[in-house]
């Protein structure tokens, strides 16, 4: 849903300000409605959030000369089963040992893990400055390639080319530091 009004047409921010009016008035019965389904109400709230963007974008199917709390209803139960849906496949799978099987497989590996980090920051130690600052940037920072592309003065396709090629680079140095010696 668009937050600045400014940038609406006149039909776009008279259909926003009916749709805030008509969801405010009946959130709460909304949530009441979720709370029932299901048992944190925390989740509740996130589910409420949820229907309320699936609203939004579904509003211009809305009937008017209907009464909107039971339309909402309709979309919270949709995403409470959803969610249900997906609780109980992640439940599944951790009924199932995979949670245990995750943390032992993660300990198993952390030798390998912990090697493979030193020998990336080895590698990484190796590249030029700017594509060291580039790699920084991406994954230290979390600058997007946009930010990036801005810095370094490409174009954004360079920059996420050049980072392809970086992260290739460093795949191949980190697999050939990891490879057993041949005597």
């Amino acid at each position: 849903m668009p937050s600045d009004p400014k940038h609406l047409s006149g039909d776009q921010a008279a259909a926003q300000q009916r749709f805030l009016s008509l969801f405010l008035r009946c959130e709460r019965e909304i949530f009441r409605y979720v709370a029932v389904l299901v048992p944190n109400v925390t989740d509740a709230e996130d589910i409420v959030q949820q229907t309320a963007i699936a609203l939004w974008e579904k509003f211009d199917a809305y009937d008017p000369g209907q009464p909107f709390a039971p339309w909402a209803c309709r979309f919270a139960l949709n995403k409470a089963r959803q969610w249900i849906e997906r609780r109980q496949r992640w439940q599944a799978l951790l009924d199932q040992g995979l949670a245990e099987e995750l943390a032992q497989r993660r300990q198993e590996l952390q030798p390998e893990l912990e090697l493979r980090l030193r020998h990336l920051a080895g590698c990484l130690g190796k590249l030029p400055e700017g594509q060291r600052s580039l790699v920084e940037g991406y994954y230290y920072e979390r600058a997007g390639i946009e930010t990036l592309a801005q810095r370094s003065g490409r174009s954004e396709a360079a920059t996420y080319k050049m980072l392809q090629r970086i992260r290739h680079a460093l795949q191949v140095c980190v697999e050939d530091r990891t490879k057993p010696e041949v005597a």
